[in-house]
């Protein structure tokens, strides 16, 4: 692998002293694990940010090895995490995100669509603007990884919290169990919880 290309951030890991191993969604090659020297360093603290659109160059010299990544910040999501309500749907739709897909495994339609969810939790002025593009983008995972589903009408609020707790149950179910428990036991049960607290907070905007 010799890749340079935008990545969304969806998740990293603490490894050794300095570095994290990150995961990374691509437009050409799905998501991708890498290491990054230094990421929990002053310089790229701000950069190793769930959510966060990077400049990844990804280095591997055959396809078992893990890639060494190289960072740099195209767009920051840091300024919202201190919001409740959009840090809750970013912590959400990164974790969802980065426990579903396989590996490399490209799905060009789910990373335009995370970034443009991405940019619509950032920029709409409240939860109105952006609640039925996380729905969308959640039947459209449970479509892509093939399990189906149309996509939701929804319009108001309410409705589209009440369609958001019916995707509940198989986004669990289809999404979450079996690759998270090999991962890690209590993966699926943290990317659940983060859903819940999510759905409880636009619940009070009803």
């Amino acid at each position: 692998m010799d890749l340079r290309a935008p990545a969304i951030l969806l998740a990293a890991r603490a490894h050794g002293e300095t570095a994290v191993i990150a995961r990374l969604l691509t437009e050409q090659y799905g998501v991708v694990a890498a290491y990054v020297a230094g990421g929990r360093g002053r310089v790229l603290r701000p950069v190793v940010i769930p959510g966060n659109l990077v400049e990844a160059q990804l280095r591997a010299k055959s396809d078992s090895q893990l890639p060494f990544a190289k960072l740099e910040l195209l767009e920051s999501r840091g300024p919202w995490l201190s919001e409740p309500l959009p840090a809750a749907a970013i912590q959400w739709v990164t974790a969802l995100t980065a426990s579903a897909l396989p590996e490399r495994s490209p799905y060009p339609a789910l990373f335009n669509a995370l970034q443009g969810v991405l940019t619509a939790i950032c920029q709409a002025p409240s939860a109105r603007g952006w609640a039925r593009g996380l729905l969308v983008y959640e039947a459209l995972l449970l479509r892509e990884m093939g399990y189906g589903g149309m996509r939701p009408e929804a319009e108001s609020l309410a409705d589209i919290v009440a369609a958001m707790e019916k995707l509940e149950a198989p986004i669990a179910e289809y999404l979450l169990t079996g690759r998270t428990r090999q991962a890690a036991g209590q993966v699926q049960g943290q990317t659940m919880a983060a859903r819940g607290a999510l759905l409880a907070r636009l619940r009070r905007m009803i």
